[in-house]
């Protein structure tokens, strides 16, 4: 039988998968109603997915990473913007 754990995180999984290919269908198409359509379902996916990462962290079932130092953000920050390259 399956745990509540193993199920959230397989769940947690799926719904992650669903993202990235909504994230790659969206751009690529032209047609503005199903775009519409296609951000409509990743909206919901994106809230899915909030509500199970609360659960588990409440469960502790998932414990988030420790938060970047502020050091660590300027670091992103500057690859992206060019000066880091």
């Amino acid at each position: 039988m399956l745990e509540d754990k193993t199920m959230v995180a397989d769940t947690l999984t799926g719904i992650n998968g669903e993202l990235m290919r909504f994230g790659e269908m969206i751009p690529q198409t032209e047609n503005k109603e199903l775009k519409t359509t296609l951000k409509q379902f990743r909206a919901a996916c994106e809230q899915s997915q909030e509500e199970l990462y609360r659960i588990a962290r409440e469960k502790s079932y998932y414990v988030p990473a420790a938060k970047a130092t502020q050091e660590e953000v300027d670091h992103v920050k500057s690859l992206f913007s060019g000066k880091g390259l």
